[in-house]
């Protein structure tokens, strides 16, 4: 089993972004929490996610809460 993210835009169309595969999900998500500004400053709107190519969760919306 891998894990991966799928980027999103405002949209909900996907959009280009790291190409980081986990072998856990507990190491995606640490990753994006370090990551998950820059991200969001290149575009990204929310994230999705993905077991091999099921959804775990998402989409995350990346936008600070109102």
């Amino acid at each position: 089993m891998s894990y991966r993210w799928r980027y999103q835009d405002a949209t909900g169309s996907e959009v280009a972004g790291p190409e980081m595969v986990f072998g856990e999900q507990e190491d995606a998500e640490e990753w994006f929490q370090d990551e998950w500004p820059a991200l969001r400053t290149a575009g990204v709107a929310s994230v999705t996610l993905l077991r091999d190519d099921a959804e775990v969760y998402g989409p995350m919306s990346l936008s600070p809460e109102s």
